[in-house]
């Protein structure tokens, strides 16, 4: 915690305004646009994954209808296209930061017109934190007119050629969960240039009521709206931000200066022009075993790391989805391993992993 979430749930208790909707939620949305520093408009949900579903649904997604995914994420990027009714195609990565390839991108949605399917939207993810490459996936989107939904839920605070991530997609969305680099315990925001999108947002996470007098109904609706206690977290926690992206930028830093030298340890680069939050610290192996000779040397010592995400092309509940596939995340996947990341960590703790990977390797 910041020091200031406190106050602000305070307040929330004190004015006896706890349910959805509220002066911190109001309060956090105008935050999180000024963060931004962008003509966004926000709208704060109850979960990363309902600003997935609900942008879907605003960019017209249904019933039967194709969406292309990035493969190598978490399940909810890809989950609430099947919410829909509709179908995920998979797409694999590039290697330079690991998300969205261009190539395989424009590749599946020509395959996809010449079979006379236009893909409805392109999930793109921002993983750990590192852009994907706007220009080359928003260029190619823009040629076939097929909308982006940019999921930044892990890109809080990361940059591309400095603007900050989270506005580059018809519509985006962030993640407040609580693994995410600040909290709201659990809760999410969709946001995009277009007021019309954000305004139709709150009209269905709020249950889609009519404008009338009586409970009426003339679309299906959810109950996607952040509540005003857990907007007033939110509202601390946005104000140490960027402290907290610098306390994982310098986590990162310091695995690296001292495992880098070792000749079985990779790291993901910051390719030029592009700013990660380094949300989780990553590093590849050469292979499977040894991937789990330090997970579990680290386990024996009761410190948790994780294999990177298993693409979805991948999941055994997705089996039989198309997928164009280059071998990248499998491989990323089999061999790589996510370190811990906390913005609490302190040197020590640093220290003690690193040297137990040191003595794992020899």
């Amino acid at each position: 915690m910041g020091g200031l979430e406190q106050s602000y749930v305070k307040e929330a208790f004190d004015t006896n305004w706890v349910a959805p909707l509220g002066p911190n939620v109001t309060g956090f949305e105008e935050d999180i646009g000024d963060y931004m520093n962008h003509r966004m408009h926000v709208t704060a949900l109850s979960s990363g994954t309902a600003a997935i579903h609900l942008g879907l649904v605003l960019l017209g997604v249904g019933h039967g209808d194709e969406v292309l995914c990035q493969s190598f994420t978490f399940s909810a990027s890809a989950n609430p296209i099947e919410y829909l009714g509709a179908k995920p195609v998979f797409i694999d990565s590039e290697p330079d930061t690991w998300n969205l390839s261009p190539e395989l991108l424009e590749k599946a949605i020509k395959d996809r017109l010449k079979n006379g399917i236009k893909p409805k939207a392109i999930i793109a993810v921002h993983l750990y934190g590192m852009p994907y490459k706007v220009k080359e996936i928003n260029s190619i989107a823009a040629k076939y007119e097929i909308p982006v939904l940019e999921d930044s839920a892990e890109a809080l605070g990361s940059k591309y050629m400095e603007h900050k991530c989270g506005t580059f997609g018809e519509i985006a969305v962030l993640s407040f969960n609580g693994n995410k680099i600040i909290t709201t315990s659990g809760g999410g925001a969709l946001l995009s240039n277009k007021k019309a999108f954000t305004d139709k947002a709150v009209f269905l996470a709020t249950q889609a009521r009519d404008n009338a007098v009586h409970y009426q109904h003339s679309e299906i609706g959810y109950n996607y709206r952040m509540s005003n206690v857990l907007a007033g977290i939110g509202r601390g926690q946005i104000r140490v931000l960027q402290d907290r992206v610098e306390a994982r930028r310098d986590n990162y830093t310091f695995y690296r200066k001292e495992l880098e030298n070792l000749d079985s340890i990779e790291f993901l680069n910051e390719p030029e022009g592009l700013y990660s939050n380094r949300w989780l610290s990553c590093i590849l192996t050469p292979s499977f075993s040894n991937r789990e000779k330090i997970r579990l040397a680290l386990q024996e010592e009761n410190i948790e790391s994780r294999p990177l995400w298993k693409p979805m092309h991948l999941q055994p509940v997705f089996k039989g989805a198309a997928a164009y596939e280059n071998g990248v995340s499998q491989d990323l996947f089999e061999r790589g391993l996510c370190l811990p990341s906390g913005s609490n960590l302190k040197r020590e703790d640093l220290e003690r992993i690193t040297n137990i990977i040191k003595i794992s390797l020899l």
